[in-house]
């Protein structure tokens, strides 16, 4: 089936945090390439499904079924190649981001510290403060791509990752797979590197592999703890539907964890953190979207979204772009225009009404970039770099 993602949905006066949440006093009636949320409709069978649950007109507390667990391990096994997933390996909660401050919580002490490879999500640094640990960083190493003289991609320090792993004080690294904002979809080889030196230090592996199912035609992605039983025993994996399936909003995610011990310190901590409950909605949208029909809607959706980088690349060819493995957020450095990030963004918003997220925000050393949104219908997107431009 032929799906439409040129369809342009209005979203303004929904309570869409994308839309409708103002950066200044007043109402923000422009153009949001921002937060990380899509303006495609959903997998249709997904709304469906919904439609049948709504109709019951009951929404009590729900139990999370057997099938639900074996939607999972079936869909990772067959689309991902992870297999041996067991369903006692399984912890549903609400989401990514309060999942990270629970495993903080559970692995650590106040005043351990945790790794991170910047340019990197920004709520990886707000989930480490808030548990009381300290960050390290081993920074990504920005090289030039041979896809094209603007294009460059990031490589990782080994050197830098290895010192930051043998500090006896680092406990857990925070891995994202694939890397939101760089871009980067990691290798098998990469990802065995990192797993080694983690297991050779005593260092636990955090996979937030929330964006494994947007990735770019002519590369795939590798989960992790499937690489064996030692990068599995030696993890924890945090995975939801809701990034490439553009339902956010119905709160579901789920950690995998091989280790009995470490789940049951996680599971405990979720319990703590009060996270450990999820609505029908997401347990009936995660089971509708691993399926094979998702999976093909998965794949137009992914080949929308590269031609929407490409579009980018287009329309900027004096700015150097990020390559674009995977994820739906391109990476741009904007240092060519003599101003810092900070005051494009500013100027891009209040003169032309295009809403972009400010590099400095993923790390200490991203001040000269922009993230931009390429998750929505080619005309908005054209719309928007046009009025960039004239900026």
């Amino acid at each position: 089936m032929k799906y439409d993602f040129d369809e342009i949905i209005p979203r303004r006066g929904t309570n869409s945090v994308k839309w409708d949440e103002a950066p200044f006093e007043g109402e923000f009636t422009g153009t949001p390439l921002w937060v990380a949320d899509m303006d495609f409709r959903t997998y249709p069978r997904i709304i469906e499904a919904l439609h049948r649950r709504v109709e019951h007109g009951i929404f009590g507390y729900t139990l999370v079924p057997g099938s639900y667990y074996e939607s999972v391990v079936r869909w990772f096994a067959r689309q991902h190649g992870w297999t041996g997933i067991r369903r006692e390996d399984i912890v549903y909660t609400s989401g990514v981001v309060p999942v990270l401050s629970a495993i903080i919580r559970a692995l650590t002490l106040p005043g351990d510290k945790v790794l991170v490879q910047s340019p990197v999500y920004n709520c990886f640094f707000s989930s480490i403060r808030n548990q009381g640990c300290q960050i390290e960083d081993a920074p990504l190493v920005r090289v030039p791509s041979a896809k094209g003289k603007s294009v460059f991609t990031y490589e990782i320090d080994w050197d830098c990752f290895e010192s930051a792993c043998a500090d006896p004080k680092t406990r857990l690294f925070l891995l994202c797979n694939p890397h939101n904002p760089a871009g980067r979809v990691w290798t098998p080889g990469e990802l065995r590197r990192m797993g080694d030196i983690c297991q050779r230090h005593g260092v636990f592996v955090v996979a937030d592999e929330i964006h494994c199912e947007i990735v770019m035609p002519g590369y795939r992605y590798t989960p992790f703890a499937s690489l064996g039983e030692d990068y599995a025993r030696n993890s924890a994996t945090c995975v939801s539907p809701t990034k490439g399936f553009n339902i956010a909003g119905l709160q579901i995610a789920n950690i995998i964890v091989t280790d009995g011990g470490k789940r049951e310190r996680i599971d405990r901590a979720i319990n703590i953190h009060e996270v450990c409950d999820v609505n029908p909605f997401g347990v009936i949208a995660l089971q509708e979207a691993y399926t094979d029909g998702g999976a093909e809607w998965l794949g137009q959706m992914n080949a929308y979204v590269e031609g929407n980088y490409q579009l980018l690349l287009r329309s900027f060819p004096d700015f150097p772009i990020a390559l674009l493995e995977g994820t739906y957020l391109a990476w741009m450095d904007v240092s060519s225009t003599g101003m810092p990030a900070s005051a494009f963004v500013e100027d891009t918003l209040r003169r032309r009404h295009v809403w972009l997220n400010e590099g400095a925000m993923y790390g200490d050393l991203s001040e000269k970039y922009v993230r931009v949104n390429l998750a929505c219908p080619r005309l908005l997107l054209q719309q928007s770099f046009d009025a960039i431009r004239a900026v």
